[in-house]
């Protein structure tokens, strides 16, 4: 007994993490292509900074990132080589719409991802796209205020039905949003909000979700009558919540720390809004408006899986002695004294996993994918661009150990495994090249320079064998 034998293994990127080109093919400018690298990316991913442009004093990494844009066909046969039975990638809404209120689409950035779609299956490759992960034409934010705005479940439901019908037979694997729930944390690069002084920030993120929700279930109802085959999936950043201590008020804060990062899940999930919710959006004065029709759509059109990314598991405690939080991690979390952390502070439990995969499907009873996993490390290139990554392999190896206990031992239902980053390419968190994922080394540093060379890692040749073998062999 192992995993199922039509699983899909692969890698994960993202279009602004990865794709660059981005004044190329007609697209536009969108709210992920201004977050620069440094300090001052934190106050634009907070929503605290009005960052509409570019400016003469920072370098802005997504511009170019890896260039994708060029190398994609290069990029998917090294993943071919590699085994992949998916790809997860996602759409730059601006490159389909640039300024993202359009009635007609920009042709030539529907033929780059019908190219790149083309180019997956020619080796085998399923792909797996994200309609949205976390780009917003800057145009959207600037004349509508992003997410806040109703208007923009009409413009992402054109965006749906024009991607849907284009990419019928090419794409039978969708998510809705990627992360959905980092609206709440980094709510300019989550959803290209910004706020004024003296503005409800809160009120503002939890209408704003609501717009994305009501989105989700549109697209996911376009998606089934489009064609029947297609399986829409709904995405969050999981990880399950340890209370710090047995005491019940730790065990309090761990539980409604997680039922925050739940809340989305649940209405995309089950159809509505869960009660708990509902009476905390009452006691702080920040029931989202709703309009006819909202709560019957969010009903009919659940997601058929549940999507998420795993890096790390949290800690809470109700003590204000004891809260003191990890460093570079968007999701504030108390360190846990019982784990080992990343070079950037992201604590390493692969039993967390396990534990988040449990939980997830104990609460939905509905197929799990796992679309983000992976260790961001300083790589260190031979003469050749070698890098003899064992950390990634002493990572990946646990954590692949952990999810095949949930499947075998635990009856979890799991779709697939996407490592994030199976190539190098800029972190949403920092902004910086030098914190590597990927497979395969691509030679470009945090100010730009390199020759975006691409050359394999040890790590290549073992994910080639971990999937060749369906997961049984991770030596």
């Amino acid at each position: 007994m192992g995993f199922r034998k039509d699983f899909l293994w692969g890698g994960a990127t993202a279009a602004n993490q990865c794709e660059g080109g981005y004044n190329e093919g007609g697209r536009g400018l969108a709210n992920v292509d201004v977050s620069p690298v440094g300090k001052d990316r934190f106050a634009v991913i907070a929503g605290k900074m009005k960052m509409f442009d570019f400016d003469d004093e920072h370098f802005y990494p997504a511009k170019e990132a890896i260039d994708m844009y060029h190398h994609f066909r290069e990029d998917i046969k090294l993943f071919a080589e590699m085994g992949f039975k998916t790809y997860r990638c996602s759409i730059a809404w601006s490159r389909i719409f640039p300024n993202g209120d359009e009635t007609e689409p920009n042709e030539e950035g529907l033929k780059f991802y019908e190219e790149l779609f083309k180019e997956c299956h020619k080796y085998g490759i399923e792909p797996l796209v994200t309609i949205t992960h976390f780009d917003c034409p800057m145009h959207l934010v600037t004349e509508y205020g992003a997410w806040r705005n109703r208007k923009l479940v009409g413009f992402y439901e054109n965006l749906c039905n024009v991607i849907f019908r284009r990419y019928k037979g090419l794409v039978k694997y969708w998510l809705t949003f990627n992360e959905i729930n980092m609206i709440l944390h980094a709510p300019f690069m989550g959803a290209g909000l910004y706020f004024e002084e003296g503005e409800d920030e809160e009120k503002i993120k939890y209408q704003a979700a609501h717009h994305e929700l009501v989105a989700s279930a549109i697209a996911t109802k376009i998606a089934h009558e489009v064609d029947p085959n297609n399986m829409v999936g709904c995405m969050l950043a999981a990880g399950q919540t340890y209370p710090y201590s047995c005491h019940p008020n730790d065990v309090w804060k761990g539980m409604n720390a997680d039922r925050e990062n739940y809340f989305f899940i649940d209405v995309q999930s089950r159809g509505q809004y869960p009660k708990y919710a509902i009476k905390e959006m009452e006691r702080k004065g920040i029931m989202p408006v709703m309009e006819e029709g909202d709560l019957e759509l969010l009903k009919n059109h659940t997601v058929d899986f549940i999507s998420f990314s795993y890096y790390s598991s949290r800690c809470a405690s109700a003590d204000p002695e004891v809260n003191k939080l990890t460093e570079g991690n968007i999701f504030a979390s108390l360190k846990n004294p019982y784990l080992d952390a990343s070079e950037w502070g992201w604590q390493i439990d692969p039993l967390g996993l396990r534990i988040t995969m449990n939980t997830l499907y104990d609460r939905y009873q509905k197929p799990l994918f796992i679309v983000e996993n992976g260790l961001g490390a300083i790589d260190t290139p031979d003469e050749n661009g070698y890098v003899k990554d064992d950390y990634r392999i002493d990572y990946l190896r646990a954590h692949i150990k952990a999810m095949r206990d949930a499947v075998v031992e635990d009856g979890v239902d799991l779709l697939g495994y996407t490592t994030w980053g199976p190539i190098d390419l800029v972190s949403a968190g920092t902004g910086e090249m030098k914190k590597r994922y990927g497979f395969i080394y691509v030679d470009r540093d945090n100010e730009g320079n390199g020759t975006l060379k691409r050359s394999k890692k040890k790590s290549f040749d073992w994910y080639k064998k971990v999937i060749a073998s369906n997961g049984e062999d991770l030596e």
